[in-house]
């Protein structure tokens, strides 16, 4: 080979790097799309294209056959040498009171100090191991789930230690008291963050509120009280009860064979105790007419939050509700409350709505903060909104425009392994189809109007709206008045729109003292 070839095919190199789906990124600064500063334009084009073609086209899902008859989705992708794992155990905050009365928290604790230690390892030594085979180690616990993530590279040189280690903490987790008292210490700050997060103590009430004594009420971080009575035999408990096969689902990614994932998955499955599923979760009790609740805070600003109970991921409506949640309020300054709150009046600078799909029902809320001065009017048109907006026809333009939009962004959902793998754990938890990504834009394009209008009737409920208000002071019977009054009135297709204001600035916030731990306090 000639020095004049060796240059060209280091020129090449330079100008056409190999692009691969999760770093390809058009708005990055690495990426050159300027045809003056390119050697070979048609080349870079059709990289270009054959990436953004990849980028739309699901992955293939394998459901692997599993000896233990533990559940395990698996993607192959030769891309990258890496391999991500992900265990789901149904074994979220919602289980803490199946440990024992009270218990909030325990899941949560578990997931915070699981790798603290066991009998073989201190954290260090376990820290250690990860760091070595360059490995990252996830864990956290949801409301409904425990997840337990895994990234590494494929070579068995290092897949293998962290592999070992990570079956080693759940098995064999100490759970100590100096961990346990860390934690404690820490919370205590954690704390008093929360006392000056007012959209966060709104969230905590809504739930308590919503769910009274369903095990979604409680914060998965528990309570102050509840956090002080968990021991070490309390987590080892929890984890012999919930962290064991058969209560998972397994995800793998990676650049495995189908059959080297199928073996990787027999032996997690296999190493842990194999216990028994969770029971299901009872249902939550349904709440009719207005419940407004009120959050003393000093400041001048106000955070709202309206909603109510919703339904669970594998309702069949599940998608003709995400339609109407982007539409209503879920969509961005599109969105029906955006326009109404935000660039109609001025009166926020942001207001959201959103569905929580889980496996007992959810919740449908949409939330906002305002100037104290705007707080009624704005509860009038937000409410006001949301009524004309389950009462009215479904505007068919906009629902095209809408489900145009989900099928852009559905991508996002897999454009990394990390991402793919997310998703196969969801699916695998809430026992969905193994092919929901690749059927995702058929599913989508049957959705109807008369779907959305059908599913919005059903789920979406004006009448029926807890109301958490985070301010000074506020008038209940008041609010009920407006509520009340909305629903009398006949839906506008345009609610009248006031003499325009300045947005709100935020505010230094100042909390008011709450009570000590109980039920209805954190």
């Amino acid at each position: 080979m000639t020095k004049y070839s060796i240059l060209c095919l280091s020129l090449l190199a330079t100008t056409c790097p190999v692009l691969h789906a999760e770093s390809y990124n058009e708005n990055s600064p690495d990426f050159n799309d300027n045809p003056s500063q390119l050697q070979s334009i048609p080349m870079l084009q059709s990289l270009k294209n054959l990436q953004t073609d990849k980028a739309y086209r699901a992955p293939h899902v394998q459901v692997l056959k599993n000896r233990n008859g533990v559940k395990t989705l698996f993607v192959e992708s030769q891309d990258l040498p890496m391999v991500d794992i992900q265990l789901t155990f149904n074994a979220g905050s919602a289980r803490d009171e199946e440990v024992g009365k009270g218990l909030f928290g325990v899941a949560n604790m578990a997931a915070r100090l699981i790798d603290e230690g066991t009998e073989k390892y201190n954290a260090t030594e376990i820290s250690s191991v990860f760091d070595q085979a360059g490995a990252q180690i996830n864990i956290q616990a949801h409301r409904d789930m425990f997840v337990v993530r895994l990234r590494v590279l494929s070579d068995p040189k290092k897949l293998e230690p962290a592999l070992s280690m990570m079956m080693e903490i759940l098995k064999n987790a100490t759970f100590k008291n100096t961990s346990i008292s860390l934690a404690l210490s820490n919370n205590q700050a954690g704390q008093k963050q929360l006392q000056e997060n007012p959209s966060r103590l709104m969230s905590i009430r809504f739930y308590r509120e919503i769910y009274g004594m369903h095990p979604y009420a409680e914060p998965i971080t528990g309570t102050n009280g509840s956090i002080k009575k968990i021991t070490p035999e309390i987590l080892k408990t929890f984890r012999d009860q919930f962290l064991v096969a058969q209560n998972m689902n397994i995800a793998i990614t990676g650049k495995l064979s189908p059959k080297d994932a199928q073996n990787l998955a027999e032996r997690i499955s296999g190493n842990l105790k194999q216990g028994e599923k969770a029971k299901a979760l009872s249902e939550p009790a349904k709440k009719t007419g207005f419940d407004i609740v009120h959050i003393p805070y000093n400041s001048s600003q106000a955070n709202v939050m309206f909603g109510h109970l919703g339904t669970t991921r594998n309702n069949s409506d599940r998608l003709a509700l995400e339609v109407a949640n982007r539409m209503f309020g879920g969509g961005g300054f599109n969105s029906v409350l955006m326009q109404e709150l935000r660039v109609k009046r001025g009166y926020t600078y942001g207001a959201y709505s959103s569905f929580s799909f889980s496996q007992a029902p959810g919740t449908f809320s949409f939330s906002y903060g305002t100037r104290q001065d705007q707080l009624i009017d704005s509860i009038r048109v937000a409410h006001k909104a949301f009524s004309d907006f389950v009462r009215m026809p479904i505007d068919k333009k906009q629902m095209q425009e809408t489900k145009a939009g989900m099928l852009r962004s559905f991508p996002n959902n897999y454009s990394s392994n990390a991402n793919i793998n997310a998703q196969l754990g969801l699916l695998g938890f809430y026992d969905q189809p193994a092919d929901y990504l690749s059927q995702y834009q058929k599913l989508l394009e049957k959705i109807t109007v008369d779907d959305v209008q059908n599913a919005v009737h059903k789920y979406m409920h004006p009448e029926n709206m807890t109301v958490i208000i985070v301010n000074p002071q506020t008038d209940k019977d008041e609010i009920k008045a407006i509520l009340e009054s909305n629903l009398q009135t006949a839906p506008s297709k345009q609610i009248p729109a006031t003499e325009a204001v300045p947005l709100a600035k935020p505010e230094v916030d100042v909390p008011v003292p709450t009570p000590s731990d109980k039920r209805a306090s954190i």
